[in-house]
């Protein structure tokens, strides 16, 4: 069995951690549907690998109003915990502006629109990661 390190050198990840990226695209697949269903407007998703380590996808959403955010977010976790990922962190439902669903693997936001056009996650998620400066 192969390393990590051993995996990342010859540019091949271990089976391990493909299986769990595709079950994440799996899930993935699953919430946008769901949101779809929901009637969630305007649905991205990002791939999150090799910006950062907090997740492998996230999905941005929007509901036309506080009580439709709310309600799109009560439907997603609740399928969430029928496909056995009851351990969802959920915050931001006292107001629905803004609710985030964490998974683990995938991050789910459901703006209300003018939140949404506010924080401009896409804009700061798609950007490709500048190469970091180190000092010598």
């Amino acid at each position: 069995m192969r390393t990590a390190l051993e995996g990342s050198a010859n540019s091949n990840p271990p089976a391990e951690m493909l299986s769990a990226k595709e079950a994440s695209k799996a899930i993935l697949e699953k919430i946008c549907h769901w949101l779809d269903e929901a009637k969630a407007e305007e649905i991205v998703t990002i791939d999150l690998e090799g910006k950062t380590a907090i997740g492998d996808y996230m999905v941005i959403a929007s509901g036309r109003t506080d009580r439709h955010v709310g309600a799109i977010a009560d439907q997603i976790q609740r399928k969430l915990k029928e496909e056995g990922l009851g351990r969802v962190r959920v915050e931001g439902l006292e107001a629905c502006d803004w609710v985030l669903l964490d998974t683990g693997d995938i991050l789910v936001h459901v703006f209300r629109p003018e939140v949404r056009e506010f924080y401009n996650l896409e804009k700061m998620w798609n950007a490709d990661r500048p190469a970091e400066v180190t000092a010598h």
